[in-house]
């Protein structure tokens, strides 16, 4: 009887979750191909603020104010790569965007106070603009692939409505990242209707010197949004679960979820896929590690 639940509730996760991403995808595509239409690459690189770090910062601000889950995110980004926009900037944007939208924030200062919040926001700002700088100073724009996506400004007028071809934009868009997306929910839902709530406690407790860097890994397998895992999180506190522990789980399921990891398979290079998991392992242990020292 349990396996069958398991299995309803894996399946259940799985249609719910594709339906969500496949609405939140094409129609986040579809904004993001007006915006190419409507705004010129050479105007979205100066927004951007440029190759310096005032383009870093730039970047991970406006991902903070975005309200995008991780793989919401994701087509932003191809569009910002599409405008040939800095590539250090976009990538401060793709690590904050998921972390630091004013959803979590809002989450986190009222389950967890303004200490927390203070440090959880400020900590993955940082970081996320210092990372973005290094990957770029390191040449890792080298690591995106040569995806080829129809639509957007590419400058040529085909005679179809700006609309149209935002449109077209965001379809092809979608095609390219359908199977990825597939491969990542699939993953997520299997793991989601198997694994028990207790297991995070059992590894993850008071009683592990390592919970933070484990509450971290756990996380991006887990695939819970920070909307259910903030609140889940409070329950876990009063199991005995530290504080520190319950951010770096939600900063590794909210910054590298699987559909989002597999997503991004489909536009980096395995190099820089890799760089990004392990980014925001470290992000996760680092900001758990300040809020269980200064809070």
């Amino acid at each position: 009887m349990e396996m069958v639940n398991s299995l309803e509730q894996t399946l259940e996760f799985f249609v719910v979750i594709t339906a969500e991403l496949v609405l939140l995808f094409i129609g986040i595509s579809f904004l993001v191909g007006l915006m190419l239409e409507y705004v010129p690459p050479e105007k979205i690189r100066r927004l951007m603020g440029g190759d310096g770090w005032f383009g870093n910062i730039v970047g991970a601000a406006f991902g903070s104010i975005t309200p995008f889950c991780s793989c919401s995110t994701i087509p932003l980004t191809m569009g910002f790569l599409e405008a040939k926009a800095p590539f250090g900037a976009t990538m401060s944007f793709l690590l904050a965007s998921p972390l630091l939208n004013p959803v979590i924030l809002g989450m986190v200062l009222a389950f967890m106070g303004w200490k927390v919040a203070l440090v959880y926001g400020l900590t993955t700002f940082i970081l996320a603009v210092v990372v973005g700088r290094l990957w770029a100073k390191l040449g890792l724009a080298k690591e995106v692939k040569k995806v080829r996506i129809t639509g957007g400004h590419s400058g040529e007028e085909d005679g179809r409505p700006k609309y149209k071809r935002a449109a077209s934009f965001a379809w092809e868009n979608f095609l390219h990242m359908l199977p990825y997306l597939l491969i990542g929910v699939l993953i997520g839902a299997l793991i989601y209707g198997v694994v028990p709530d207790d297991l995070i406690v059992d590894f993850a407790g008071p009683g592990n010197p390592l919970s933070v860097p484990v509450a971290a890994l756990i996380g991006i397998p887990l695939y819970v949004r920070a909307e259910t895992i903030i609140p889940i999180g409070m329950a876990l506190i009063d199991k005995g679960m530290g504080m520190g522990t319950v951010v770096a789980l939600l900063i590794g399921g909210a910054g590298a979820s699987i559909p989002e990891v597999s997503m991004l398979a489909g536009i980096f290079k395995r190099k820089l896929v890799v760089a990004f998991v392990l980014t925001i392992i470290a992000v996760a242990m680092v900001t758990g590690y300040l809020v269980d020292l200064l809070v």
